[in-house]
């Protein structure tokens, strides 16, 4: 007898089932059995099933006489046929990932559960992309004592990303409805009324896939009795929990069926014609009149709007107000705001109340204006249009320059005052590049901009122009873009960039490189500059290029830049990292000045001195006790070691940099032990001017700077966010601003309901700027507190994943909550109250606040930059000779 049984259901399928059924067949567990049930195919379904059962034993074929017209009864026969104690899923358009199978079968026998259920992930056959289905949701690998435990489970519906224990389906008489479309739902309320345990897995046990002209049924949303079958749906469900003594928790099945089933109809409802979107809210309108009014309030608020215009009939409104929930996630044309309190439209009615969305609060660039095109037209290469703005919240000042953006081309425009509330504005434009087109408003006062996309008719005809440029909308809210067809680059032109890319490939140019410097005679004076891989002017190299302008020396200095030139001096030398040019200064500069690592395997001139400032310190492993070095293999290991024997100086901050980065990386070359002279600045205290301008930070608020370490497994994920934002502004907003400094490798979009609250300063130029005009650090394992040390402000340490981090992830030097120089929490709550009485808190911390700051800022005495320049730069040092004031103490 097999261990597990895969249905897979088809119907005129015969191109993809083998690519499914294949799936199956590679899994990693073996003893398995595949049963193909054809819902009466009329393609070339059934030749090909018998070509997979002749190439196979394990896979076995059931035909349909009549098609059911449905998945319900095809499931249904697999479920009769099964002869293994467990049982999946699986449709003939989709597939599961290699482990699938086995990893559900060890969690459900490990475990008792009577189902398992692991992520499903939708598959975008276009570009292959993978997106997770409410990825939150199976976040912790967890037992789940019956559905009351966790109802918010209500939201995964789903038959096909579960294995479940036959016994238990044919017990309970767990069976497939096989009279309405959206069986899942209906099996899957009946399912969590039956289950007293299961189990809920992280890991993606199934792949969905998404085609560009998908006529799955799940998909025909079109179709009115599409719509017909969902609600029926919904209503079933509800009846199987009351029917099991589950009636109070119908309200959370109905909150899932405003929060996916109803928004599967609504996101799209832009582009449907009036006829279509009445007869919706016709068909919808009885069942929301079913649900409690306290039930819809808890949804997102556009949502809710939705609703209470549906229920009022109100259909034109509808069309309207649809536009706000996808993509741009326009404002509305008009809005009240009435004691404190915000409402869409022109009525103080509680159903339209969208004060949770704080779209009246948001700083001026991140504020919302509607733009609507009421006319457009091609004109030969040239477009045409009128364009509607709205402000429905008052944004804009009473001074301000309009400009209309597309591309990296500014139209000043002229918008004027409309009689019905806005501004009309006449635009003529040629496109020749891809772009979604903004309106760009600019404060006088202070140069801020605010921008937003164009909304055009979502039934609107492409507008192709002479020049080949196509003008469409795009998207179910329908936002303007411009696309332009691929053209072929003629027979030069390729030839041209063939050439190209022969003679930059990274190997040439290591190559070039490797004999420029055995021949190219040395300039002593030019050195070369580079902070962050050339990712920003910041940093040690920056603090000591300002002090070698202060002195005025013979340095001729030339700035590596990756990216965001403007933010480098004017005046500075600057040169592409990694071009050519980069490499020939590389290779004639006398000195180098990085804090990270020039690309580690070009090896030094013989006779350039290389000053390796490094950027931070902490309790983080490093170097060869890190994860990425602290493995078997040799070859990263030995490419670190040769970049390392390239230094010929190290600054140091302090004894315990020495006792863990110094001894992590073997470097046994001079050390600078002056302070780290980034850190002169907050030594020296004095705000840079036009930070908080700049953030648009109101003067009467208190800032909290949240700045977390990126994580080794997750890096660009964004997860380092790890303190819910939500719940922080809701509680301190009042008092407060959070600037939010994620890590460059990081990848974070502030949700926009959290923009009054939030600053995003990700890509700000300068760190020092952020910590010195803050009024708090929130950080995680990041050594960004060992600088922040330096001010004596108070710092907060949210560690929820800490035994993750310390074990598993990164591994550290030092017991974080034993040293932390202020509280260690674990939960949002915590963390609030602890802001929430912050003088106190940081009292409290006095005695560790001073051990942490002895351990780590000793030698910080505001002039490092100085004694860095002196040493290095105005006394050259021969490589690597050691020197007696590099000791603690020297004069």
């Amino acid at each position: 007898m097999p261990r597990c049984t895969v249905v897979v259901i088809t119907f005129n399928d015969a191109t993809r089932l083998p690519r499914a059924v294949r799936s199956v067949l590679g899994q990693t567990l073996r003893d398995l059995e595949v049963v193909i049930v054809d819902d009466a195919s009329t393609d070339g379904t059934e030749r090909v099933a018998a070509e997979l059962v002749r190439a196979d034993p394990r896979v076995h074929y059931l035909r349909r006489e009549r098609n059911s017209g449905g998945c319900g009864a095809p499931r249904n026969d697999g479920i009769d046929a099964a002869v293994s104690p467990y049982i999946m899923f699986l449709d003939s358009d989709d597939e599961l990932p290699r482990h699938a199978c086995k990893s559900l079968l060890t969690e459900i026998e490990r475990t008792g559960a009577e189902f398992v259920s692991g992520q499903i992930s939708r598959l975008y056959e276009e570009t292959g992309r993978l997106e997770r289905y409410y990825p939150w949701l199976f976040a912790g690998r967890r037992v789940v004592e019956g559905i009351r435990e966790e109802p918010e489970l209500f939201l995964d519906g789903f038959a096909t990303n579960k294995l479940f224990s036959v016994d238990f389906l044919r017990r309970h008489v767990l069976r497939f409805p096989e009279d309405i479309h959206y069986e899942d739902h209906v099996f899957s309320a009946e399912l969590y009324a039956a289950a007293t345990r299961f189990a809920v897995v992280p890991w993606v046990v199934y792949h969905w896939y998404r085609a560009p002209e998908d006529t799955s049924i799940s998909l025909s949303i079109k179709e009115m009795a599409n719509v017909r079958h969902r609600v029926a749906a919904a209503e079933i469900s509800d009846r199987i929990l009351r029917d099991h003594g589950m009636g109070d928790l119908v309200p959370d099945r109905q909150h899932r069926f405003l929060r996916q089933d109803l928004r599967v109809y609504l996101n799209p409802l832009p582009g449907r014609d009036l006829v279509w979107a009445k007869e919706f809210a016709s068909v919808a309108r009885p069942y929301l009149e079913q649900i409690p009014a306290e039930v819809i309030d808890r949804t997102e608020p556009m949502v809710k709007v939705c609703c209470h215009l549906i229920l009022d009939e109100r259909i034109d409104d509808l069309l309207v107000a649809a536009r706000s929930l996808s993509g741009p996630k326009a404002p509305p044309r008009a809005a009240l705001q009435h004691e404190g309190r915000t409402y869409w439209g022109t009525t103080l009615d509680p159903g339209m109340d969208i004060t949770a969305l704080h779209l009246a609060e948001l700083p001026y660039t991140a504020s919302r204006l509607r733009h609507e095109i009421t006319e457009i037209a091609a004109d030969g290469e040239a477009v045409t249009m009128t364009v509607h703005t709205y402000d429905p919240f008052c944004a804009l000042p009473p001074e301000w320059k309009a400009t209309f953006r597309y591309g990296s081309r500014r139209i000043p425009i002229t918008p004027k005052p409309a009689g019905e509330g806005g501004y009309i504005s006449e635009i003529t434009f040629v496109p020749t590049a891809k772009c979604d087109p903004r309106i760009g408003f600019t404060r006088s006062s202070d140069g801020h901009t605010t921008t937003d996309r164009l909304l055009v008719d979502p039934n609107l005809e492409p507008l192709v122009l002479d020049s080949g440029v196509v003008v469409k909308a795009e998207g179910t809210s329908a936002f303007l873009r411009v696309t332009v067809p691929a053209a072929r680059p003629s027979l030069l032109r390729q030839l041209k960039r063939k050439v190209i890319a022969r003679l930059s490939t990274p190997e040439l140019k290591l190559k070039v490189y490797k004999a420029l410097i055995r021949v190219v005679p040395q300039r002593r004076n030019l050195a070369l500059f580079e902070a962050d891989c050339g990712k920003g002017y910041t940093g040690s190299p920056r603090a000591i290029y300002e002090e070698l302008r202060r002195r005025d020396l013979d340095v001729d200095v030339v700035w590596s830049v990756a990216r965001r030139r403007s933010d480098f001096p004017a005046d500075a030398g600057k040169v592409r990292r990694s071009s050519w040019r980069y490499i020939w200064t590389m290779a004639r500069a006398g000195i180098w000045v990085d804090s990270h690592g020039f690309p580690l395997d070009y090896p030094k001139p013989p006779r350039t001195r290389y000053l390796q400032t490094w950027h931070g310190q902490g309790i983080k492993s490093i170097g060869f006790d890190a994860p990425d070095l602290r493995s078997d293999f040799a070859q990263p290991r030995e490419q670190w070691r040769r970049a390392i024997a390239r230094w010929d100086a190290l600054i140091s901050p302090g004894p315990e940099f020495e006792r863990t980065f110094v001894r992590a990386n073997n470097f046994s070359g001079p050390l600078l032990r002056y302070g780290t002279p980034r850190c002169d600045a907050l030594v020296r205290g004095s705000e840079a001017e036009g930070v908080r301008e700049r953030l648009e930070i109101p003067p009467d608020r208190k800032i909290l700077l949240y700045a977390p370490t990126y994580r080794d497994t997750a890096k660009g994920s964004g997860k380092s966010v790890r303190a819910d934002l939500r719940l922080m502004a809701e509680a301190l907003s009042d008092e407060w601003v959070l600037i939010l400094r994620t890590h460059p490798v990081e990848r974070y979009k502030v949700p926009q309901d959290v923009r009054h609250f939030v600053r995003p300063a990700g890509s700000y130029p300068e760190i020092n700027d952020l910590m010195l005009v803050s009024d708090a650090l929130m950080t995680d394992y990041s050594s960004v507190s060992s600088d922040y040390a330096v001010t004596g402000k108070p710092m907060l340490f949210y560690i929820d994943d800490w035994d993750e981090y310390r074990l598993n992830e990164r591994g550290v030097y030092h017991d974080l909550p034993a040293i932390a120089p202020g509280p260690c929490v674990t939960t949002t709550e915590d963390l609030v109250d602890c802001i929430a009485n912050l003088p106190a808190v940081h009292a409290s911390f006095a005695e560790k606040y001073a051990a942490f700051r002895e351990l780590w800022c000793s030698q910080e005495r505001g002039n490092a930059s100085a004694r860095v320049v002196e040493d290095f730069f105005a006394v050259p040092l021969t490589v690597h000779e050691p020197a007696s004031n590099f000791l603690w103490g020297a004069p």
